[in-house]
C-alpha cells in the first residue's frame, strides 16, 4: 500500500482530537473537510462544530475549509460559524482534492506552509491522499454518519482494508 494513502494519525472524532496539543507543537492552521468530518453529509453547522470552530479561534488557530463541494455548500457553512471578534474562517471550493491546488491555495490564503498546517478529514482518497501529496500533517477521522452518496460508499468499501492495513502498525487515537 502507498504512503501517501495513509495519515500520520487516525481518530474517531474530530471532537476527540486535543488541538492545543497541535498548537503547542508550533501549528498555526487546522484546514477541515466539511462532510462527515464536522458535520453529517450536506448538514448546516450545528452546536459541536459552532463550539469546536469557536474554541481554535480563541487558541490561535487560523481555519479554512478545502471541500470538493460548490461555493454555495461551502461558503454558507463557513458563514454560519462567525463570531463577532474573531477572524473569519476561509474556504476553497471544488478543490480538486486528492490534487494539491485546493490544500496550496488554502495555506497561501492563511498564510501557513505545509511544516505549521494539519489537515482533518474522513476519506482516504480523497482528503489524507491530497493532504499528503501537499506534505500537510494528515489526521484520518470516523464518519459522523454512514448515510452518504452511493459513489462515496463504494469508496467507503475499498477504504477498509488500507484502515485494516493502518491499524495494524498504529493505533487509533480515541
Amino acid at each position: 500500500m502507498k504512503r501517501f494513502l495513509f495519515p500520520v494519525e487516525y481518530y474517531n472524532s474530530t471532537y476527540s482530537i486535543n488541538f492545543r496539543h497541535y498548537y503547542d507543537l508550533g501549528y498555526r492552521a487546522i484546514l477541515f473537510d466539511v462532510d462527515n468530518t464536522l458535520v453529517p453529509h450536506d448538514h448546516m453547522s450545528d452546536e459541536r462544530s459552532r463550539k469546536l470552530t469557536k474554541e481554535l479561534r480563541e487558541i490561535g488557530f487560523k481555519i479554512a475549509f478545502v471541500s470538493n463541494n460548490k461555493e454555495p455548500r461551502v461558503r454558507d457553512f463557513a458563514a454560519e460559524l462567525k463570531v463577532e471578534g474573531l477572524p473569519d474562517i476561509e474556504y476553497v471550493y471544488k478543490a480538486g482534492k486528492p490534487k494539491k491546488n485546493g490544500y496550496v491555495r488554502a495555506m497561501e490564503i492563511l498564510g501557513t506552509n505545509e511544516k505549521n498546517t494539519i489537515f482533518v478529514g474522513d476519506q482516504i482518497f480523497t482528503d489524507i491522499c491530497g493532504a499528503n501529496r501537499s506534505g500537510i500533517h494528515s489526521i484520518l477521522v470516523d464518519i459522523i454518519d454512514r448515510h452518504e452518496d452511493t459513489h462515496i460508499f463504494f469508496k467507503r468499501i475499498l477504504e477498509v482494508p488500507i484502515k485494516k492495513l493502518y491499524l495494524m502498525k498504529h493505533p487509533k487515537k480515541q
